[in-house]
C-alpha cells in the first residue's frame, strides 16, 4: 500500500504546500500546533477541496484537481478518527461498532467484529454506552469502528492530546498492536515526540504548511539539525531493543541492543519481546573515561559524530555506539573541558530510572518481518 499526496491550497492567509509519499505502517505528520497537519488530512479524507492537489492510493486517485477528480468523502474509503471519539451516544459500544461495519462495501459479518474487538481489547465494553467509558475507552471504540468501516487508509487526528497520562498509556499499546496487525495504513497526527517516537513507522516534519522533513523515525529524530523543529525540550534517540532476561531479586530487567546489554526497572514482558527505547538528551552524562562507582546502571562506550551549534550555552552532541545512536545534551563548558570533536571516544551513562513506561514502547517498522506474538499491551514496569 502507497499513499502519494501533493497538495497546494490556500485557507485563509495560511499557505499550505505540501509533498509526500507513505508506505504501509504508521506515518506520522509531526509539528507543532498551527504547522497545517489537520488541514492536510482533511484534504485526504475529502473534508476540505484543495485549490491544486494529487492525492492517491496504490495509484489510483481520490483527487486530481488538473484532471477534474474529486472522489466523493464517502466513497474513498477512508477511516477517521478525530481528537475526541464521538461515538453516538444513544448506542451501546457494539452497536457504535457495527454502525462502522455498515459503511463497508464488502458488508464482512462475524469474524471481523470479533478480530476488532480482541484487538482493541473491547469485549467487556459491547454493551456499555458511551456515557459509562473513560477517554481511552471511548477512543478505542472509535477506533474499532473506523476500522469496521473497511478503510484503505486510517486517519487519526491528534487522537490522544484530550487525554491525561493514565489515558494515554492506556490506549497506545492499542494503537501499536493496530499498527503491526491490522495491515492499514495510518496517518497518524501529532505534536507530541513522545507519541511519535514509540508509534511512528516514518515522520513527515510539517512546518507552516511545508515538508521540512520526511524518513524512518529513528532518521528523522536523531537530526541535530531538526531539532528546532521537533522540540529541543524532548529531543533524543530511539533504539530498538529485545527483552534479554528479568533479574527478580534486583527489580531489573535486561534489554538486548546493538549498542549492548541496558538495564531498566523490570518490565512485564516475555523474553524475546522487541520494543523501541526512547533515550532523551537531557538525561545523558558524558565522560572522558570509564567511571567507577556510580548508580547509572548503563554505561556504554561511544563515539562522537557530530555535535550541534557550537556557540549556544547548551549544545547537542549526537554519538554512536556499535550503530545504534545516542543523543547528549550538555553545556557548552563540559563539551569544552571534555574537548569534544568528532570522533572522540566517549562514554554515556543513563540512569535505569529514566527509562520509565514512557520511554519503552511495543516495536514497530518492522514491515512484514515483524510479529505481533509478543504484544506490546504486555510491556509495563513494576512499580511506576
Amino acid at each position: 500500500m502507497s499513499i502519494s499526496v501533493d497538495i497546494h491550497h490556500l485557507q485563509g492567509s495560511f499557505q499550505i504546500d505540501a509533498q509526500f509519499e507513505a508506505q504501509r505502517g504508521l506515518v506520522a505528520l509531526f509539528g507543532r500546533s498551527g504547522s497545517g497537519k489537520t488541514s492536510i488530512i482533511n484534504i485526504i479524507a475529502g473534508l476540505t477541496h484543495p485549490d491544486r492537489a494529487r492525492v492517491t492510493i496504490d495509484g489510483t486517485a481520490l483527487v486530481d484537481t488538473e484532471k477534474r477528480i474529486l472522489v466523493p468523502r464517502h466513497r474513498r474509503r477512508i477511516g477517521y478518527v478525530f481528537q475526541e471519539g464521538r461515538l453516538f451516544p444513544h448506542l451501546t459500544v457494539r452497536q457504535n461498532l457495527l454502525y462502522g461495519r455498515w459503511f463497508s462495501a464488502l458488508r464482512k459479518a462475524g469474524a471481523d467484529l470479533d478480530d476488532v474487538v480482541d484487538m482493541l481489547g473491547l469485549a467487556a465494553l459491547l454493551d456499555r454506552y458511551p456515557g459509562r467509558l473513560s477517554g481511552g475507552e471511548k477512543q478505542r471504540v472509535a477506533v474499532g469502528r473506523a476500522l469496521l468501516s473497511d478503510p484503505r487508509l486510517l486517519l487519526m487526528d491528534e487522537p490522544l492530546s484530550s487525554l491525561d497520562e493514565a489515558r494515554k498509556a492506556e490506549i497506545m499499546p492499542y494503537i501499536e498492536r493496530m499498527r503491526d496487525t491490522a495491515r492499514v495504513p495510518i496517518i497518524y497526527v501529532s505534536h507530541s515526540i513522545a507519541e511519535v517516537a514509540r508509534l511512528a513507522t516514518s515522520v513527515v516534519l510539517i512546518s507552516e504548511g511545508r515538508v521540512a522533513a520526511s524518513g524512518p523515525t529513528a532518521e528523522i529524530m536523531h537530526r541535530l539539525d531538526l531539532f528546532p523543529l521537533t522540540g529541543r525540550a524532548e529531543a533524543g534517540a530511539i533504539i530498538d531493543v529485545e527483552v534479554l532476561r528479568h533479574e527478580a531479586r534486583e527489580g531489573l530487567t535486561h534489554l538486548s541492543a546493538r549498542s549492548g546489554d541496558w538495564r531498566v526497572p523490570s518490565l512485564k514482558a516475555a523474553v524475546g519481546t522487541r520494543m523501541r527505547m526512547r533515550i532523551r538528551a537531557r538525561d545523558v552524562i558524558l565522560a572522558r573515561e570509564a567511571p567507577k562507582d556510580v548508580s547509572a546502571l548503563n554505561v556504554v562506550e561511544t563515539t562522537v559524530v557530530d555535535i550541534g551549534q557550537r556557540e549556544a550555552p547548551i549544545v547537542d552532541i549526537r554519538l554512536d555506539c556499535n550503530g545504534d545512536a545516542l543523543i547528549a545534551r550538555i553545556s557548552r563548558h563540559s563539551a569544552e573541558k571534555l574537548a569534544l570533536v568528532p570522533g572522540a571516544k566517549v562514554f554515556a551513562l543513563i540512569k535505569g530510572v529514566a527509562l520509565d513506561r514512557r520511554s519503552l514502547g511495543g516495536a514497530g517498522g518492522r514491515g512484514d518481518d515483524h510479529h505481533a506474538s509478543a504484544g506490546p499491551s504486555t510491556i509495563d514496569i513494576d512499580g511506576t
